[in-house]
């Protein structure tokens, strides 16, 4: 297992990306702390890891919180001595542009995304650098904050900013062996989320508009195939595992091919 021994963080525990990512660390021999806003998240994403012979604790956290945070991490650190990955991954969706969105909502969306990976980057650093056996934190990202969308002013901006505080926090803390990577997903395929929340035991009503909204980023990416939160997962288990050992302030792209298509370049075309 190429993360056997290790202490792994994920906030933003959700059956999607961020479960999906936790659940590929502790695949590979990783236990982790499953940190989200939303009690049931948290818990019921740590208890299905250790129903498959993982080791898992649940963390209801505001990110935007210090104190939270800090008692999040310690936490953390006393289930199972430290902490060597940290994935920051909370966010959340308000699809409102600059013309209509609410300076509230504005500062709140940033909030979460930006001084969530902040104060969690912040505080694990500072117990890896405690711990004197360096580390690996990831930030994840969003084609969204690689391209401009309309009516997604804050997540389009949060998400950018992720990119470079990815790259200033991995300068910053290089000589401490700590590195610092982002990961980009994209728009996601939603069947292997509806499978997740069933196997945690949530009621899952599938709509059948659900596939047919995806079908137009299906059909927008190279591949003509959008990611799973298991890729992702994959992806992540690579930054954060010796694999990776020289790697630190790049961005990771697993989007299908999204960001590097020419935007006049249809790909269904033949």
């Amino acid at each position: 297992m190429k993360l056997s021994g290790k202490v792994a963080l994920v906030t933003g525990t959700s059956p999607n990306i961020g479960g999906g990512i936790a659940q590929s660390l502790a695949a590979e021999g990783a236990a982790v702390a499953c940190v989200d806003s939303r009690a049931e998240n948290a818990a019921d994403c740590a208890r299905y890891i250790g129903s498959t012979g993982g080791r898992a604790i649940a963390i209801t956290t505001d990110v935007t919180d210090e104190r939270q945070v800090m008692s999040a991490v310690a936490a953390a650190r006393e289930a199972f001595g430290g902490v060597d990955i940290l994935v920051n991954n909370a966010a959340f969706f308000n699809r409102k542009g600059v013309l209509d969105m609410p300076l509230d909502d504005w500062q709140r969306q940033l909030a979460v995304i930006l001084s969530g990976a902040f104060l969690f980057t912040k505080h694990v650093s500072k117990l890896m650098i405690e711990q004197k056996r360096g580390g690996s934190i990831i930030n994840i990202i969003s084609t969204a904050g690689h391209q401009g969308e309309p009516n997604n002013i804050a997540y389009c901006t949060g998400k950018s900013g992720l990119l470079n505080f990815t790259r200033s926090a991995a300068m910053e803390l290089v000589g401490h062996g700590i590195r610092v990577n982002s990961l980009t997903p994209t728009a996601t395929d939603p069947s292997e989320s509806l499978e997740r929340a069933a196997r945690w035991g949530r009621q899952v009503k599938v709509s059948p508009a659900l596939k047919h909204a995806f079908e137009p980023f299906r059909t927008k990416v190279p591949m003509l195939k959008l990611p799973s939160p298991s890729d992702y997962g994959r992806a992540a288990v690579f930054l954060a595992s010796d694999d990776a050992g020289m790697i630190t302030g790049i961005d990771l792209r697993v989007d299908a091919g999204a960001i590097a298509r020419y935007w006049a370049w249809d790909p269904t075309s033949k």
